[in-house]
């Protein structure tokens, strides 16, 4: 069996080879600012896979993560994609577990993604990894395919759970809040 490694998104040279594995593997299509919307602002929520003596991908997983309404730290799967002759050999659920590993380390809640609802390898990889069905989303896709809104609730590390709110991370390694002193509210900060 020939090994695979994964490295994280570096740079523009990663993107023709990224839209070329999407484009052939996936129903919906993207224009190029799409994909500079997620790689640009969250590389390192991107990750490749490379068969041992290739600099070809065969497999990528594309993600974001923010603040979901002012409320929730979620990360977001907005593509992935495997060459069907590299399938069934634990690409996608490696690249998957990178990138959810990444926004644990950030900080994230739940991780969303949408995919066909009639797309059986999709959804059994996705259970497998934890992740339900939220809803069903009508005519969701520009082929007019309904899909399925999945959800992984990702549990605080050991590390976290312990620290107090104002101590926890944002996806910027910032804090997100601070403990006020009370003779401190009369003080703007602006």
């Amino acid at each position: 069996m020939t090994e695979i490694s994964y490295r994280q998104y570096i740079g523009e040279s990663d993107l023709p080879h990224i839209m070329a594995l999407v484009q052939s593997e996936l129903s919906e299509p993207y224009v190029i600012y799409t994909y500079r919307y997620f790689l640009h602002q969250w590389p390192q929520l991107s990750f490749l896979a490379i068969p041992a003596g290739s600099s070809e991908p065969i497999g990528v997983i594309v993600c974001k993560q923010s603040m979901h309404r002012h409320a929730s730290n979620r990360g977001y799967i907005a593509m992935l994609s495997v060459s069907k002759s590299w399938r069934k050999r634990g690409v996608a659920s490696t690249l998957v577990r990178r990138s959810v590993e990444v926004m644990r380390r950030h900080g994230v809640d739940e991780v969303v993604l949408e995919t066909e609802y009639d797309n059986a390898p999709a959804l059994s990889l996705y259970e497998s990894l934890g992740f339900i069905r939220e809803k069903r989303l009508y005519r969701f896709y520009l082929n007019g395919k309904d899909a399925f809104r999945l959800v992984l609730a990702v549990p605080p590390s050991e590390l976290d759970r312990d620290l107090p709110h104002y101590m926890k991370r944002s996806p910027t390694n910032t804090i997100l809040s601070y403990p006020v002193a009370p003779d401190d509210d009369e003080v703007s900060y602006r």
